[in-house]
């Protein structure tokens, strides 16, 4: 009993560190993380921090796998489209769309990096894995003829195209691209990219 109650305890207050993190990532983005801005928030010690997580990289990690599954449940109903075309534009619209809603959190699944030699843990790995997977998905309905590995490289291309796109924007680094028009532009981006993924798989036909 003495041990349920300790671990109900621990679990509770990693889940109030993580609400602190997520709310102080959200308001002050990746680089503004303090552990003691977090303990604070969350109501507890400094020191109570690294007995429920072992150090504020992994936090972050916490935090960037909610964000993850919330960017997971934003893509679900691009699934809805008729055509692989079609899901690959609704996926990206999706995409830009939490982008500009949750700026912060969105960067910090890519500004996070772990110190060197320090290997990304294998349940966060997977939990990228996942979001690829779900974008890939109509890649391969266009081009089932290419070989696995040839696509899994296409579709982390098509990723990068789009996010690269929405990056440099949210930064304010694409001069003459306001924000009202990432969306149409992210569209012409993805219809040119999946235009040519079908003409190559059918010969240019």
């Amino acid at each position: 009993m003495d041990e349920a109650r300790t671990a109900d305890r621990k679990a509770d207050l990693r889940n109030r560190l993580i609400d602190a993190a997520e709310a102080e990532m959200a308001e002050k983005g990746l680089a503004g993380l303090k552990a003691r801005d977090v303990t604070q928030r969350a109501g507890c010690a400094l020191g109570a921090l690294y007995n429920a997580v072992a150090d504020l990289d992994e936090l972050v990690m916490r935090v960037n796998s909610r964000t993850l599954a919330r960017l997971g449940i934003a893509l679900a109903p691009a699934g809805d489209a008729t055509t692989p075309e079609a899901v690959t534009l609704a996926l990206a619209d999706a995409y830009v769309v939490f982008a500009l809603q949750n700026r912060r959190l969105w960067s910090a699944l890519f500004e996070h990096r772990l110190p060197e030699g320090v290997p990304i843990p294998d349940w966060h790995q997977q939990e990228h894995e996942v979001l690829i997977a779900r974008i890939g998905a109509p890649l391969i309905a266009l081009r089932p003829d290419l070989p696995v590995d040839v696509l899994r490289l296409r579709v982390r291309t098509l990723f990068g195209a789009v996010h690269g796109v929405v990056h440099l924007a949210l930064q304010g680094r694409l001069v003459g691209l306001p924000e009202a028009a990432l969306r149409q532009e992210v569209a012409a981006l993805v219809t040119a990219l999946v235009v040519g993924a079908r003409q190559a798989g059918t010969g240019g036909r």
